[in-house]
């Protein structure tokens, strides 16, 4: 594959996660950021969904008539299909990472 292959492939991928999260526009590194920044940002957008869905859900356990049972479970599910998309990446890494420590130089 092709660094233009990989780079178009990575953006599908950025795409398809921004309307997994609900998100308009996918997340973007900044100007001069790497892969770094790109990764942080995307553990802090988990982060906000996992939080959004634990606001709600204590809402409505507290009896709140301005949430719905329908919005608790729909965030808990984004917050859940978040979370194991990112545990996904994390094990490419992983697995990338060990096999370059495999490489002979």
């Amino acid at each position: 594959m092709s660094e233009t292959e990989i780079s178009q492939v990575l953006a599908q991928m950025r795409v398809m996660a921004a309307k997994a999260q609900g998100i308009s526009e996918p997340v973007q590194a900044p100007d001069g950021g790497g892969f770094s920044d790109l990764l942080k940002q995307s553990l802090d957008a988990v982060n906000e969904t996992q939080q959004q869905a634990g606001k709600l859900t204590a809402a409505f356990e507290r009896g709140d008539p301005d949430t719905s049972l329908v919005e608790v479970m729909i965030a808990l599910q984004k917050a859940s299909v978040s979370f194991k998309a990112m545990t996904q990446v994390r094990n490419k890494l992983v697995d990338a990472y060990q096999e370059i420590m495999r490489m002979q130089v």
